[in-house]
């Protein structure tokens, strides 16, 4: 039977009719979106014709080419998902024939919907419309589509019979109905929804609209003003809510954010390059992508330092450090300014400027801000005093002129220097008693020791800057001037942020809003968060709600339960995840021979479909790659998702995020040995598995995990 239906008396014949009038719409649905990339097309290539000037005709291609872009289309990929008939909906053309006024079983009643009463919408990827404007597929982020995801037998949202569709490579194959109005509802042992779940996955991260949960919906739709936080356990789909939720506001607030912008940060660029695929399959291609380091790329890291001293540098303390000794060039003026305008000379003396300074200093204004409205101030006084003398105002050039004289720019350098970013940190951390006036009462003098470099460059420029030397100078340059923000930021794997690197984030999302997405299980950094609440506070949304997510979709029960064993000993207070899957396998095995093991266990996972990870730790990672290539398998690297190779080998430092349907984990007690959060890092390799999970052990299992089979 292609189809499942949840009535009864219909047959076959009835059902393979339904699935052959769902083919044509597809086929008509996909025909209208090619005529409509079509007309984008061809408005693209005339654009300059109509253009009224060189800059009309550049904005409306930009417009235009984001448009032709939006509506590519991939036949691979299913352009609708699902259908809401609403009660009243005319019977016939893909209904089951009976009548909605039948709600038996005590479901609720399908309430009016009122202008929806009696209609028929398929929901998909994007909004589709045929010649006459009618629509064909409804986007699943338009304000009806809601009810795909959120009615249910208990409230039917007037929905009387909601349809799922089955797909292969594109092709529609099955459909499964629930009778709302009759209490008939699937839930999670809906056959479609089970599939499209565990399908196995090769290349980058797709996208879950057609498998989106009420609780992950209700995420997915939170307003643009607000800031959540997503506690969310292994393969509970908190990075998919995450940019479906960005997709949905770019949907609700197109130009808005398409001013303001969207950022996605992401933990390392395999991270990116796997998830970079799912705005663009929603239509979204304008969204910006980066890591935290490339954030703050303002100098160029060629230096490493002692993990301690990194530590120290990521800590919220050198935040007010940096600002006392931004604040310590300010200076009080000793002396009155002349300056010589033709024929006069004005004079200011040390009163007004020295009132001048202190009312500034006191408007908390960034550094470099303050030091331009000290110069405007000055100049506005010299313009009273020419004004008066002169009974007319002076011109824009003479205020101008006035700002850049010789006398006015050396007040400015005595008493508001200009500073740099690099310039203030160099200076810092050269010079231990600049570094001990701005640190006293914050860190302790054996800290401020380790700080000072001990054999400086010259410059700043020639300075051999570390990664966590980076977080200092962007700070140092939010203190400066304020960076232009975002009008919503989506941070994933937030647990490994650093209160200064929150800092920087917050400081390009002043004015907008924060998803926060992450688990603190997972953190493996040595400033990994243990409160989201303390995360928030530092970028600046200390109000935003948190969420817990706990049910998984995509990682089997018995590979969750495996990974839990560990959260007693990682030391934070989250809810264990549990699994709705109860497939999957998982295999723990002592070897003698861990890379002839290994090379057997892929060997045996390519019997099955879908994508194959080997995990080790990071050192061990090229002789494992060399083995699989001298057996005569091809391998690829995280962030080469777009290679054709169905195995890669993964040092367990960049696997998180990632996922696979069969996991191979290669000597655990390697993994966690190789750093301090080595626990930590162990529960982010055991969860990437969504199918299958095998681990390889020479050397005993770090202690919380069985050693014996019958431990487990």
């Amino acid at each position: 039977m292609p189809a499942l239906d949840l009535d009864t008396h219909l047959d076959d014949t009835h059902l393979d009719a339904d699935l052959a009038s769902e083919r044509a719409h597809l086929d008509t649905s996909r025909a209208a979106l090619r005529r409509m990339r079509e007309r984008a097309e061809a408005l693209f290539s005339t654009g300059d014709q109509v253009a009224g000037d060189a800059y009309a005709a550049e904005t409306l291609g930009r417009t235009l080419a984001r448009r032709v872009a939006e509506l590519a289309d991939d036949p691979t990929t299913p352009l609708f998902f699902g259908r809401l008939d609403f009660a009243g909906t005319p019977q016939g053309e893909g209904t089951d024939g009976g009548d909605p006024a039948d709600a038996t079983g005590g479901a609720a009643p399908a309430t009016s919907t009122g202008d929806h009463d009696g209609r028929r919408y398929h929901v998909g990827r994007r909004h589709v419309t045929d010649e006459h404007g009618e629509p064909l597929v409804l986007d699943w982020r338009a304000p009806i589509s809601r009810s795909f995801y959120r009615a249910s037998a208990r409230d039917p949202q007037g929905v009387a019979v909601r349809r799922r569709f089955g797909f292969s490579n594109g092709v529609l194959t099955s459909f499964e109905d629930e009778r709302l109005d009759r209490g008939e509802e699937l839930g999670t042992t809906s056959r479609i929804l089970t599939a499209e779940i565990e399908r196995p996955r090769v290349g980058p991260m797709r996208d879950i609209v057609a498998t989106i949960q009420p609780e992950q919906d209700e995420l997915v739709r939170a307003d643009l003003a607000d800031s959540i936080c997503v506690q969310g356990a292994p393969g509970t789909g908190k990075t998919a809510v995450g940019l479906h939720r960005a997709a949905y506001l770019l949907y609700l607030h197109r130009e808005r954010l398409r001013r303001a912008g969207v950022l996605i940060v992401g933990p390392n660029r395999a991270f990116l390059s796997y998830i970079a695929a799912v705005l663009p399959a929603l239509g979204e291609v304008e969204v910006e992508q980066a890591t935290v380091e490339e954030l703050i790329s303002r100098v160029p890291v060629r230096a490493v330092e002692a993990p301690t001293v990194a530590a120290l540098k990521h800590d919220a303390r050198m935040a007010s450090v940096l600002h006392r000794a931004a604040q310590a060039q300010i200076g009080a003026p000793t002396d009155s300014i002349t300056v010589s305008d033709g024929s006069f000379r004005w004079r200011i003396g040390v009163e007004p400027l020295h009132r001048i300074v202190e009312e500034t200093r006191r408007e908390g204004l960034p550094y470099g801000t303050g030091r331009e409205r000290v110069r405007a101030r000055v100049v506005s006084l010299l313009q009273r005093q020419a004004e008066a003398r002169r009974a007319e105002s002076p011109s824009d050039g003479w205020l101008r002129r006035m700002g850049r004289c010789r006398p006015v720019v050396d007040f400015l350098d005595a008493v508001w220097p200009a500073l740099t970013p690099e310039g203030l940190v160099h200076g810092l951390l050269s010079d231990p008693a600049r570094l001990a006036a701005a640190a006293d009462g914050l860190l302790s003098d054996a800290e401020q020791a380790s700080l000072v470099w001990a054999k400086p460059a010259r410059t700043a420029k020639a300075t051999r800057w570390t990664a966590a030397d980076a977080v200092l100078v962007d700070e140092a340059a939010g203190l400066l001037e304020r960076p232009s923000g975002f009008g919503h930021v989506v941070v994933d794997e937030a647990q490994d942020l650093s209160p200064m690197q929150c800092r920087a984030i917050a400081r390009r999302s002043e004015h907008g809003s924060v998803t926060l997405l992450g688990d603190l299980a997972q953190g493996t950094a040595p400033w990994a968060a243990t409160d989201w609440r303390e995360s928030l506070a530092h970028l600046g949304k200390p109000d935003a709600v948190v969420v817990p997510l706990t049910v998984g979709f995509r990682v089997p029960a018995a590979v969750v339960a495996f990974a839990n064993l560990l959260l007693p000993a990682l030391a934070v207070d989250v809810p264990p995840a549990e699994s709705l899957r109860r497939d999957g396998g998982l295999d723990v095995r002592t070897v003698t021979d861990l890379t002839a093991a290994t090379v057997a266990e892929v060997r045996a996972a390519l019997a099955h479909d879908g994508s194959v990870g080997v995990i080790a730790a990071d050192d061990a990672v090229d002789g494992l790659r060399a083995a699989l290539a001298a057996a005569g398998v091809a391998t690829t690297t995280a962030d080469d998702v777009t290679a054709a190779e169905r195995v890669t080998v993964v040092p367990a430092t960049l696997v998180k995020g990632l996922e696979y349907d069969h996991v191979v984990v290669v000597e655990p007690a390697a993994i966690v040995a190789a750093e301090p959060r080595g626990l930590h890092r162990l529960y982010v390799v055991l969860t990437r598995a969504v199918s299958r999970l095998s681990v390889l052990h020479h050397e005993p299992l770090p202690a919380p995990l069985p050693n014996q089979p019958n431990d487990r």
